[in-house]
Formats: structure tokens, sequence, C-alpha cells
């Protein structure tokens, strides 16, 4: 049922973009699954909900509120891995820019409490892919950040 999902995912990614990822001016909430589909990640990763995701990345101590959290798509490890792969729509510009620091914060702080549990993931997290454009967020931890890059048309 997963792979049906990728799928249609990744075809309504392509169908979106024009075929062509690295033309737009924004990210689209499928590219998640278009990551996945292109091996970016290790492991199968889990969807994470707006409402978790909101408080995963501690948007409210950036001065937002789950309101400005237009539409988001989050594939995030299970607990193997600290990989994971979103894109955050929120109403404004301003809005993801707020975000944005938020999301770097979020990684400093899966840095700070994996180096000595899971150091083998401490590279992937010092490599790891906060973009944005416009309004929207692009957050990429993986083990493969090429193939995650050129599946949002970032290559």
């Amino acid at each position: 049922m997963k792979k049906i999902f990728v799928m249609l995912a990744l075809a309504l990614t392509l169908t979106a973009c024009g075929g062509g990822a690295g033309n737009s001016d924004r990210y689209e909430a499928a590219q998640t699954a278009a990551m996945a589909e292109a091996g970016a990640f290790s492991e199968e990763l889990e969807e994470v909900d707006a409402d978790t995701a909101f408080d995963l990345y501690r948007l409210a101590g950036a001065g937002l509120s789950r309101e400005d959290l237009k539409e988001c798509a989050v594939l995030r490890s299970a607990g193997a891995t600290c990989e994971e792969g979103a894109v955050l729509v929120f109403a404004s510009a301003d809005q993801a820019e707020a975000a944005q620091g938020a999301l770097e914060d979020y990684v400093q702080s899966q840095i700070d409490a994996n180096t000595d549990y899971r150091p083998a993931e401490i590279p992937k997290l010092e490599s790891a892919l906060v973009d944005r454009r416009g309004e929207t967020l692009l957050l990429v931890v993986a083990s493969d950040l090429d193939a995650a890059k050129g599946a949002v048309g970032l290559n």
C-alpha cells in the first residue's frame, strides 16, 4: 500500500512541477515521496501528521501558530536512524523564514542528542539540508543527500 502511495505522490509531483522540480519557486509536499522513491533514505520512513510535525520542529517557539502551517509532508525514521524528509508550507514567506530557524535548531538538537547515542548518524545530521523557497521549507537528513537533492531539483 505504501508503494502505491509513493508512486502516486511521485506522479503528482511530476505533474505539479511540469516534470522538472528544479524550476519551481516553492517546494511541493509530494516531493518527500519523490525523495524516498529516489533512494535517498536507507530505510522505509513513516509519515508524520501536521500536528506532530508542528510540535516536533518546535514551531511555536518560532512564534508560529499551528494554523500558520498550511500543509506538510513529513517522512521520518521510526528510530533506527535520524533520517527524515519534510516539506512544510506556510501562509507567508515571513512565516517560513521564522520556521527555518526552528528547523536549524531542531537539526542541532538532533546532533546534540545523538552524538553518544547514535554516532554513525552524526555525519548525516551535519550535512542536513534546510532550504527555503518562498513560503515553503525543505528539510532533508538522508543517507544519499545527492539523491534527495536530485528528486527535488537541486542538482
